[in-house]
């Protein structure tokens, strides 16, 4: 696949074409293999209701380079990629487009929806794996999994039937979290606390006996039409008289007594609790404890239904401000107290929810969740960053049982049958046709589908075929790593910690790498409603894959947030070009030339620093990486690909390839081409496509560079007195390149040096790269320097000087000098003339006074500088 390099770099050209290579040459798939370590990662699944979205490209990209630079150390790295069939979102895409057709699903049935859920994800579900593709994953397609597919489906029956006959699963009546407009539940996790206005209603319950009423405060009055009894503190002297009495629930004329129960802050508000066991978490386990009848007041829309009386068919909100009206004008409504406080909201859909009561399907969570503490505890999991275990830990230790049914048609089928006959529930890994219990055939199934977290909790090792002893499950799993943003480590991760102990014996990974999420410039979370939402895809199209993922990653560190702006994208497509024109520089230099990949046996001191600087880079990206430094590592390659190889190595190679001596030349071409292709090698899991492109074309060895060994730190590469040296040889050239710059000397205006040092040899050896780099006629190396009006430039090791004479006609620069001294003062008077003038000080916004005050700063600075470059000139 050997090419020349076009004049410039085209994504466009590159990227679609070096990616078919790689899949017709099989370089993503993994095999076991006895002779080699294991890596697996599995992908996070993605909607099938979604497209690529910046969050999504950086976490593939992560995990991009995790799995490219294993495979190239060696391992059999797999990476297993999937899409999640996203029940919810899914079915609400289905039903909204049915909408606009004027059917409902009600009226085309249940197999019929199915049929069109599926038609929808073979339309939609492939459109994120090709955007995948585009970004450049290296995911073994072969092995692309579905969590609706029939080994997941398998997987999710056999953890169904195992957990319901440890008794881990079970059906019941509680209260859980009810979103009206999905009309499904939600589990805890799912539920997002926004703040919002709202009030407290103070309202008086009145004593059956007339003796008075107690006070007591509601945020949701409309649910006192479901109020079973009012509950005080036991220890609460204030009411110590009247617990047992029977209150009269206003507007519903409904006898209900007065409890004493713990649960009650007798210090909050006037120590009375309003109790509605069907709509609310706590009141729930109260009611439970005192034995009080549940009354669900709610339909499934919201709306209030018929043990709401005269309220029945008035949504939530017209019932609230009907009762409040009533309570105002029957005398029962104390004040309304304002207050801002945090509503449950559907995190798909946004929509208030609403507790009720609904007899669901739930997993046992407590001896569930200690093994899966301790597995974090014990660093069988680790966390990185390690402060997310706080998270974690908090989240799992004060968890509830898990709410697992759902009320929609598109996932799993809860595997649960009803008898018709006898009412005996039967849970089973295939189909019953005959009742266990009666021999009736009278069987339903129940209607309800699971919760798509719960099969996306066993997605660790189901997609390596658990529950089947398979070769990939016995070689892949535990898997090693798992990349995903913190916002789901309650949804996913502890899910799938939990799941993998009870069902495999194991922790389904033991490293989680947790990313932040991708914000805009000003560090503003995208989305729709600000409009500052980026599609990568466009990105891709006019930047280049490789542009976009070095971008996401530059600059990132674990757990933390990142801001992405065109600036920082438009940087790292220059820092592309760059890599393609040192290349085409090196291409152009051996054209025609025999010049193998492999070191020659001569080196100069510059070919010792560039090899012992690259050495040191492998060892210290393999650090990064193993320590998920991503954003360290990246920074890393940049800086000696730009700085230390094309503007130094190559610029001082000139000097030999430009040369009489064929031998030089020959020895710096081979050192270019060594350094160039193991550094592609290094950055080729952050930048795959231009570093594959560019390898094929340079002298290499091997087929593919995605398979080409990871280069690692090499003793013999170790060269450390000749990096001093050149060290020492740089910071001098830096500091004579400055000290022109900053006198505006041009650089046909050659000079000779003196150097003053105690290490004059290694001076001398560089004489050349001063001639080349530093515009140097000669230079001249001694202890120490006599010199009358020369310009010095000090470092650690030398002193370099300048004859004045030679550097600037100085009658020319003073005048030069003093003019622009003359232009900086005319600036520095006018801004504090508007600083001094009381008008502007006062009316003008303070972010105009402080840019003028800056500049003020800026031109002060300026003054100073010149006026010492004058009194040099002396």
């Amino acid at each position: 696949m050997s090419r020349q390099l076009a004049k410039t770099y085209n994504p466009g050209e590159v990227e679609d074409r070096i990616y078919d290579f790689w899949i017709k040459g099989g370089y993503f798939h993994a095999e076991p293999d006895p002779k080699k370590k294991p890596y697996t990662i599995v992908i996070p699944p993605p909607n099938i209701t979604g497209q690529l979205h910046l969050g999504h490209a950086m976490d593939e990209t992560l995990q991009d380079i995790l799995t490219r630079w294993r495979r190239m150390q060696g391992y059999s790295a797999l990476w297993v990629p999937g899409t999640d069939h996203a029940s919810i979102a899914t079915e609400a895409k289905i039903v909204e487009a049915m909408r606009k057709e004027g059917v409902t699903k009600v009226q085309i049935g249940r197999d019929a929806f199915l049929k069109r859920a599926w038609a929808w994800k073979d339309k939609f579900g492939g459109r994120i794996d090709q955007q995948l593709r585009k970004l450049g994953v290296s995911c073994d397609w072969q092995r692309e999994r579905f969590t609706l597919d029939e080994g997941c489906s398998k997987a999710v029956r056999e953890v169904f039937v195992r957990l319901y006959e440890k008794g881990l699963i079970y059906r019941g009546e509680r209260i859980i979290n009810w979103c009206p407009h999905c009309k499904t539940t939600i589990s805890d996790a799912e539920v997002e606390f926004e703040e919002k206005d709202g009030s407290f209603w103070h309202v008086r319950y009145p004593f059956k006996d007339g003796s008075g009423y107690l006070e007591l405060a509601t945020t949701r009055p409309e649910t006192m039409l479901g109020d079973t009894a009012v509950a005080v503190h036991p220890d609460d002297e204030r009411y110590k008289d009247i617990v047992g009495k029977t209150l009269i629930l206003p507007l519903v004329g409904r006898e209900i007594p007065v409890v004493a129960d713990e649960y009650v802050e007798k210090d909050f508000g006037t120590g009375v609790v309003k109790i509605t066991p069907a709509h609310d978490p706590n009141d729930f386990e109260v009611g439970r404890r005192h034995h009080l009848e549940v009354i669900n007041m709610m339909n499934e829309d919201g709306s209030i239904n018929e043990n709401g009386g005269k309220y029945a068919g008035l949504s939530g909100m017209e019932a609230r401000k009907q009762i409040v009206k009533e309570l105002d004008e029957q005398g029962y409504l104390v004040s309304i107290e304002p207050i801002k406080h945090n509503v449950g909201t559907c995190y798909r859909c946004h929509s208030t929810i609403e507790p009720r009561v609904s007899k669901q399907w739930f997993v046992k969570m407590e001896p569930l969740a200690k093994p899966a503490i301790d597995a974090v505890r014990s660093d069988k999991v680790r966390f990185i960053p390690e402060r997310m275990e706080k998270i974690y830990y908090n989240w799992m230790e004060n968890i509830r049982d898990w709410c697992i049914s759902r009320q929609l048609w598109w996932g799993h089928r809860i595997p649960a049958w009803y008898c018709d006959d006898c009412g005996e529930t039967v849970v089973a890994r295939t189909d019953p046709d005959t009742c266990p219990k009666c021999g009736g055939h009278h069987l339903h199934q129940d209607e309800d589908t699971l919760d798509t977290w719960f099969s996306s909790a066993l997605w660790p090792f189901s997609v390596l075929g658990w529950p089947d002893k398979t070769k990939d499950l016995d070689y892949y799993f535990p898997t090693n790593t798992l990349v995903t943003g913190y916002d789901i480590i309650f949804f996913w991760v502890a899910r799938m910690i939990f799941s993998s102990l009870e069902q495999t014996g194991e922790v389904p990974f033991h490293t989680v790498f947790f990313h932040g999420l991708v914000r805009d410039s000003q560090g503003r979370k995208m989305s729709k409603s600000l409009g500052n939402g980026i599609d990568p895809i466009k990105v891709i199209d006019q930047y280049g894959a490789d542009a976009l993922r070095f971008t996401l990653i530059t600059g990132i560190s674990p757990g933390n947030d990142t801001r992405y702006s065109d600036e920082r994208v438009q940087a790292s497509r220059n820092f592309a070009n760059k890599i393609w024109n040192a290349s085409r520089f090196i291409l152009m230099n051996i054209e025609g030339k025999n010049v193998p990949n492999a070191l020659p046996d001569t080196l100069t001191m510059e070919d010792k620093w560039i090899l012992d600087s690259f050495n040191r880079l492998a060892q210290e990206i393999n650090d990064n990486l193993e320590k998920f430094e991503f954003g360290i590592a990246a920074q890393k390659l940049h800086d000696f690909l730009w700085d230390e190889f094309c503007d130094w190595y190559i610029e001082i190679s000139k000097i030999r390839l430009q040369g009489s001596d064929e031998a030089a030349a020959q020895q710096a071409r081979q050192v270019l081409v060594w350094v160039m292709t193991r550094t592609l090698a290094l950055l080729h899991p952050f930048m795959p496509y231009i570093t594959e492109e560019i390898w094929q074309a340079l002298p290499h060895t091997g087929e593919a560079l995605i398979m080409a060994p990871y280069p690692a730190y090499d003793a013999q590469l170790a060269f450390p007195e000749e990096a001093d040296k050149m060290e020492s040889i740089m910071a001098a050239v830096r500091g004579v390149r400055n000290r022109r710059s900053e006198m505006n000397v041009a650089p046909s205006r050659k000079t000779a040096l003196y150097i003053a040092t105690e290490k004059q040899d290694t001076f001398r050896s560089g004489e050349e790269i001063f001639k080349r780099l530093a515009y140097t006629t000669e230079i001249q190396v001694a202890p120490s320097f006599t010199l009358d009006g020369a310009v010095t430039i000090v470092t650690s090791d030398a002193k370099v000087y300048i004859q004045m004479n030679e550097l600037v006609d100085k009658e020319a620069e003073k005048k030069r000098l003093n003019k622009e001294l003359a232009s900086a003062q005319k600036g520095y008077q006018n801004a504090q003339a508007k600083l001094q003038n009381e008008k502007f000080m006062t009316k003008a916004p303070e972010k105009v006074v402080a840019g003028v005050r800056a500049n003020a700063q800026k031109l002060k600075e300026r003054m100073d500088l010149i006026s010492s470059s004058l009194e040099a000139l002396k």
